[in-house]
């Protein structure tokens, strides 16, 4: 049996804000490289670094996970966190959520040193906005160099949601007529229209809820479209409940329809819908709510066979 000192090294701790080599450009270079080093999960991937934004600075990394349609924006900090730190991650994670509303997005906070002072600020901040804080080490151990990253604060959980009848959740037409404009009103009218005719169904309702417009039949929630109609905008984002097909996408982008994604977890495409989409593509639009309603046979793709 081996002696233990023979097989135990020391890991000693590297300031990495003190180091000539191992600065914030090598760990930036080495999470960009292997963005699962974060802790926040194997499958992510780098979708920029160093993210130029509008009347504002530049990200250091914003990160994607597509199986939970989910946006990371990541702020890099050496040595300890401090108030321009947290400032500057919340407000890029707003100016993303905003430009790309179709995605959850998680402003993330990495810092060598989350003292105890702003990890109490930053767990107020977590009960409004969707924040991580992830303190990050580096070690010496035997002559390389290695990462330790601890997650010292998570997401809230969200609360179970009893659908769309709980109590605060079930709203009126009024409160999407205050928060939408009148074109894109217009725009869900047209498409509830659509829906309605490609189904056949005068029992379907539009049903309005807090953060989506749902539909109902005889008043029980079928959502197998919903909608969002926009403050500064003449178009409706839209979610369409059908498995992926690449007959379906190759349709879709023939026909110029502005496909934002396609979310696997929930199985729905997500387009934004103009006047103009439900004009020229109506044939195209009838065939999929036919088939998101169960009137038609649904296409998979054979990619995910």
């Amino acid at each position: 049996m081996p002696k233990p000192h023979s097989t135990f090294t020391k890991a000693k701790p590297l300031s990495l804000k003190a180091h000539p080599e191992y600065n914030e450009r090598w760990l930036q270079g080495l999470l960009a490289e292997d963005p699962s080093l974060l802790g926040l999960g194997d499958d992510l991937e780098v979708k920029d670094v160093e993210r130029r934004l509008p009347r504002a600075g530049r990200l250091d990394m914003l990160l994607s996970d597509t199986a939970t349609n989910t946006r990371y924006e990541v702020e890099i900090q050496l040595g300890s966190t401090d108030e321009s730190h947290i400032i500057r991650t919340i407000e890029y994670w707003d100016i993303e959520k905003n430009r790309y509303p179709l995605y959850d997005h998680v402003a993330v906070i990495v810092a060598e040193d989350v003292t105890s002072r702003f990890l109490n600020v930053i767990s107020l901040l977590n009960k409004a906005v969707p924040l991580i804080a992830i303190q990050i080490n580096a070690w010496d151990v035997g002559g390389q160099v290695t990462l330790t990253a601890t997650k010292v604060l998570d997401l809230v959980p969200a609360a179970p949601d009893d659908e769309a009848d709980a109590p605060g959740h079930t709203v009126d037409r009024q409160h999407w007529v205050k928060k939408s404009n009148p074109a894109s009103l217009k725009v869900l009218d047209d498409l509830f229209s659509l829906i309605r005719e490609a189904t056949g169904d005068d029992r379907l309702a539009l049903k309005y809820n807090k953060h989506y417009i749902g539909l109902a039949r005889d008043g029980v929630a079928d959502n197998f479209v919903t909608m969002r109609p926009r403050k500064a905008a003449d178009h409706v984002w839209s979610e369409i409940r059908l498995p992926r097909s690449d007959e379906l996408a190759a349709r879709m982008e023939e026909a110029g329809l502005d496909v934002r994604n396609y979310d696997a977890r929930w199985g729905m495409y997500q387009i934004a819908f103009t006047t103009r989409d439900l004009r020229e593509n109506r044939s195209l639009l009838v065939d999929l709510f036919q088939r998101a309603s169960g009137l038609r046979p649904e296409t998979t793709s054979t990619a995910d066979e």
